[in-house]
């Protein structure tokens, strides 16, 4: 094995490596060496002891991203094993779906990762300079182990600016555009070139059906995107109002409507802010309200405004709701906690003078694990509440 540039660091970054998390910031690098962009390195304390291997970003506020306690070669057998394990780890969490995250980064000790599975497509996401610059390695392996028709990188995210690298969807092999799924006895339509995320969400996969335990009557389905909810609560319910402000999201979400033959969901594009106040002030009630929104706090710097936004859509659901009805409240920013959720709804439900009880309280699924010493890997709330 070829030595490794070293990294120092200092005792804080140390620290913050023994209480099991992967990242080293830019302001605990003691010194650099003579590392390169995307390099894998060999970790060391300012001391002397050495911490593990990372890989190293010449630009990131995460300077350090950890793969390993030893020192060893980061390589394509390296690769290949922790694909590998992530694959195994899916044959054992994932089912009735031939859609789900095959690799989640952290949490699958390849910090940086993302590879989504669509049936016999393969979508991934370099996110840091290291995994950019392993990107043929990988998909080496992954070609080796899943033999998949196509490969895409969608590196469109904006996380990719923070390290230096484009912006960009491209094909890695096969020819890949729209490919068909079946999600819980369901079939979608998924558009790996320009669906949302990598095509479609797959965090939700198993809230959805523990949602549809629980939908009844007339429903609305707030930020629908591609219809993921509408679709699964619908043999449950009288009527879906499937909700969306973007009119490429409504489009998905009907052509799903019609692969599957379901008649009683109708998407209608609108601010979803402004047609739930429309709802209320019109007098119209609902037996099921779902709000998945897109993630209010980005940041943890606006998370004060993050929390009055998830406030007032939980307040403004819950004076739709007849007694006995249900809301499923979702929320994917990482810097708002269950429990920050749930004083936000309790508040609301004050305002609204209504009586909830907490039905179910759920998370992303399990093909996206939660790694426990890594708070960031866990950013999806989902709770189920009825209204007395």
């Amino acid at each position: 094995m070829a030595e490794l540039p070293e990294v120092k660091v200092n005792r804080k970054g140390a620290a913050r490596i023994a209480s099991g998390h992967p990242w080293i910031f830019s302001s605990d690098i003691v010194d650099r060496g003579n590392a390169a962009p995307g390099d894998a390195v060999r970790v060391t304390e300012a001391a002397g002891r050495t911490i593990g291997a990372a890989h190293y970003s010449s630009t990131s506020e995460i300077t350090l991203r950890m793969l390993s306690p030893f020192v060893e070669a980061v390589d394509r057998s390296f690769f290949r094993s922790r694909l590998k394990a992530a694959a195994n780890h899916r044959d054992l969490v994932v089912s009735n779906s031939t859609a789900f995250r095959l690799v989640y980064g952290e949490a699958d000790l390849l910090p940086g990762l993302v590879v989504d599975r669509y049936g016999s497509h393969l979508v991934v996401q370099a996110l840091n300079q290291g995994m950019d610059r392993a990107l043929d390695l990988i998909v080496d392996c992954l070609v080796e182990l899943f033999q998949p028709e196509s490969i895409v990188a969608r590196h469109d995210v904006s996380v990719r600016a923070k390290e230096s690298l484009a912006l960009e969807t491209k094909v890695l092999a096969g020819a890949p555009g729209k490919v068909r799924i079946e999600m819980n006895g369901l079939r979608f339509i998924v558009d790996l070139l320009g669906g949302q995320k990598t095509g479609a969400f797959l965090d939700q996969r198993e809230n959805y059906v523990a949602a549809a335990r629980w939908a009844r009557g007339k429903a609305l389905d707030c930020f629908t995107s591609s219809g993921g909810f509408a679709l699964h609560i619908a043999s449950g319910c009288e009527a879906v109002e499937a909700v969306d402000s973007s009119k490429t999201a409504l489009e998905a979400a009907q052509a799903n409507i019609g692969e599957n033959r379901i008649s009683n969901v109708a998407v209608l594009e609108a601010n979803v802010f402004d047609l739930l106040a429309g709802h209320d002030a019109a007098g119209r009630q609902f037996q099921t309200i779902i709000l998945d929104p897109p993630a209010f706090a980005k940041s943890r710097a606006n998370l004060e405004g993050a929390l009055r936004g998830y406030k007032e859509i939980n307040l403004r659901a819950l004076k739709l709701l007849e007694s006995g009805g249900v809301l499923v409240s979702c929320c994917c920013s990482h810097h708002v906690s269950e429990a920050m959720l749930l004083e936000v709804i309790a508040k609301a439900a004050l305002d609204a003078r209504r009586q909830v009880r907490v039905l179910d309280r759920r998370t992303q699924s399990l093909d996206h694990p939660i790694l426990l010493t890594v708070p960031e890997t866990h950013y999806l709330k989902c709770l189920i509440l009825q209204v007395l």
